[in-house]
C-alpha cells in the first residue's frame, strides 16, 4: 500500500474517532481525486487519470434520502448517508457484517456499494476510515493509477 506519515502522532491522529470532516480530509489525500456530482447531482469524490480523458469515477458520493434508504426505527429516509464501494461483494458482506456503522440495504443487492451515517462515523476510527475510503478508490480508480499506488500490489 501507498505509503503515509508514520510515528506517534500519525498513529494518535488515526487512532482517534473519525468524524465527516475526516471524510473530506482523507478523499482529498489520495491521487487524481476532484470533488464534484455523479448520479444526476450527488456530491462525490471522482478519481480520474489526468492522462486520459475517461470520464473520473466515484468513489465516494453523498446520498440523497429518498425512499430506497429508510431508517428501519423511524421510517424516514435517511438524512447523512455516504456511499462507498467495497472491493467485490465478500469484502461488502464482511464490512456490513463487522461490528461497525456500515450497512446495505436491497436497492444496493447485486452492488459492491456500502452506506454509512456520516453521524455514525464515530464509531470507527480514522485509520479504519482511511482503509474503507482508499480500497473504495481502489475499487474505482483507473488500473495504471492503482499499480502506482500500491507499487503493482493490486490491479
Amino acid at each position: 500500500m501507498a505509503s503515509r506519515a508514520e510515528g506517534p502522532e500519525a498513529a494518535a491522529e488515526d487512532a482517534r474517532p473519525a468524524t465527516a470532516d475526516d471524510v473530506h480530509a482523507l478523499c482529498r489525500a489520495l491521487p487524481h481525486v476532484t470533488y464534484g456530482t455523479s448520479w444526476g447531482d450527488m456530491p462525490t469524490y471522482l478519481v480520474s487519470d489526468p492522462a486520459t480523458k475517461a470520464r473520473p469515477r466515484g468513489f465516494c458520493g453523498w446520498r440523497p434520502p429518498g425512499p430506497t434508504a429508510l431508517d428501519p426505527a423511524t421510517g424516514a429516509p435517511y438524512e447523512d448517508l455516504l456511499v462507498l464501494w467495497a472491493a467485490d461483494q465478500g469484502a461488502k458482506a464482511a464490512l456490513v457484517a463487522a461490528d461497525g456503522p456500515f450497512f446495505t440495504v436491497p436497492h444496493l443487492d447485486g452492488h459492491d456499494g456500502v452506506l454509512v451515517q456520516e453521524s455514525r462515523l464515530g464509531e470507527i476510527t480514522r485509520g479504519e476510515l482511511r482503509e474503507v475510503l482508499t480500497e473504495s478508490w481502489l475499487r474505482n480508480a483507473p488500473p495504471k493509477l492503482v499499480r502506482a499506488f500500491t507499487g503493482g500490489e493490486r490491479g
